[in-house]
C-alpha cells in the first residue's frame, strides 16, 4: 500500500488528536459534546477550530490522493506531496493554537497547493 494512503489515514485520525488537546481538562459533558465550546480557554478554543479546519479539509485531500494514485501517477511524487501535506497539516494545527494567524494562513496555503498539486498531477502524464 502507498504511503500516500498511510497519509489519508493519518489526515483521517488528525481532527481527532487535535480535539482531544482542545477538550483534555475540561469539564465538557459527554452528553452534549458541543456545548461548552465557548467556555474554553483561548488556546484551546483555537484548537477545536483547528479540528474543524482539518475535517473540512479531509475530503479534498482524500479525493486527491485516490485519484492520483487509480490514475496511475507516479506513486514517488503522490507519496512525497502527500506526506508534506500532513507536515504542513500538523504545523497548520501547532501555529493556530498558538495563535500564529499569519504563519498558519501561509502554511494552510501551501498544504493547499500540495494538495492541487495531487489532484491535477494525472493531468500532466
Amino acid at each position: 500500500m502507498p504511503l500516500a494512503y498511510w497519509c489519508v489515514l493519518i489526515a483521517a485520525l488528525m481532527p481527532l488528536a487535535i480535539v482531544s488537546y482542545a477538550k483534555a481538562g475540561t469539564q465538557n459533558s459527554n452528553h452534549n459534546p458541543r456545548e461548552g465550546i465557548d467556555d474554553l480557554p483561548p488556546a484551546k478554543r483555537r484548537a477545536y477550530a483547528a479540528h474543524q479546519n482539518a475535517y473540512e479539509n479531509f475530503p479534498f485531500f482524500a479525493a486527491a490522493v485516490i485519484i492520483a494514485v487509480v490514475s496511475g501517477t507516479p506513486i514517488n511524487t503522490v507519496n512525497i506531496l502527500a506526506a508534506l501535506y500532513i507536515v504542513l497539516r500538523a504545523m497548520h494545527a501547532v501555529l493556530y493554537v498558538n495563535d500564529a494567524a499569519t504563519a498558519r494562513s501561509i502554511v494552510y496555503a501551501l498544504a493547499l497547493v500540495a494538495n492541487i498539486a495531487i489532484f491535477v498531477l494525472p493531468a500532466f502524464q
